[in-house]
């Protein structure tokens, strides 16, 4: 760990509340990862409980990510990657995705959560090509400055973009918008864009406003659900892979892998076209 890494760490740590439960933390636990405290599995186990489909959804859009970041790392030949609320590292984490298909790949780790770039940070120590940046994703101009970010990273060559499961964290008057533009606007022509977004669950309504009330309460933290058109605003300019916007279980799944019924989460990989 570097001068960098340890100040960081240092004015952040004392401040972790193990009582708060933290959206990354949840994340994890929904996962079946062990990062996590008794309150972020309190947390979960009852949203979980209010919304029964929610722990397949969760999962559902966890390998979405990895069959984006195989598909990167493989057939697009992209070798960098920037991983924008990345969480907790659990199961199936960028880097080990990505360096299965590529061992030059090289990865950037960013999340505002303390605890969770501690893990990455410990995770990371022997892998080289890969670093975790404390940062506010909201601040484009901080992540993209970052000397972690920097040395690892060369933005004048293609990277992909990671926004997995991060922007419904953002609310409309944060210009989620914006910042998606301004992480895009960062790249070089032929990197990619991927997210995913999670959208109102038509079927469930009532159950999926009592888990989204409790999770602000516990986490005190926004949740916005958005319908895909307001997310497919935010692609505008870019070059819609197939199969598009579609709920993660749909976009390129394996052979032979049927639906599943879950919660309204949509993916998709966008490409930034040569300007």
């Amino acid at each position: 760990m570097d001068a960098i890494e340890v100040a960081e760490l240092a004015l952040s740590l004392p401040d972790v509340d193990p009582s708060q439960p933290s959206p990354a933390r949840i994340y994890d636990f929904w996962l079946g990862g062990s990062q996590n405290f008794e309150a972020d599995r309190e947390a979960g186990r009852r949203a979980a409980t209010a919304m029964p489909t929610l722990v397949a959804a969760i999962r559902a859009n966890r390998a979405f990510l990895g069959r984006v970041v195989r598909h990167l790392a493989g057939t697009a030949g992209i070798t960098q990657f920037l991983d924008l609320g990345s969480g907790v590292p659990t199961v199936g984490n960028v880097h080990e995705v990505a360096m299965a298909v590529n061992p030059d790949v090289k990865v950037v780790y960013v999340d505002i959560d303390q605890v969770a770039i501690a893990h990455a940070r410990h995770l990371l120590k022997d892998v080289d090509g890969a670093e975790a940046v404390l940062a506010d994703l909201r601040r484009p101009e901080t992540v993209l400055e970052h000397p972690l970010m920097r040395r690892t990273l060369d933005l004048s060559r293609p990277v992909a973009v990671l926004m997995n499961a991060v922007l419904h964290f953002i609310p409309d008057e944060e210009d989620p918008a914006g910042i998606v533009a301004a992480y895009v606007g960062a790249t070089a022509p032929g990197s990619y864009l991927a997210l995913s977004h999670a959208a109102p669950d038509l079927a469930h309504p009532g159950e999926q406003q009592e888990m989204l009330d409790d999770y602000r309460r516990s986490t005190r933290v926004p949740f916005i659900n958005r319908e895909p058109e307001q997310v497919a605003g935010w692609l505008d300019g870019l070059e819609i892979e197939p199969p598009g916007l579609v709920t993660v279980d749909r976009w390129q799944p394996e052979p032979n892998s049927a639906e599943v019924s879950i919660l309204r989460t949509y993916g998709v990989l966008a490409r930034v076209p040569e300007r």
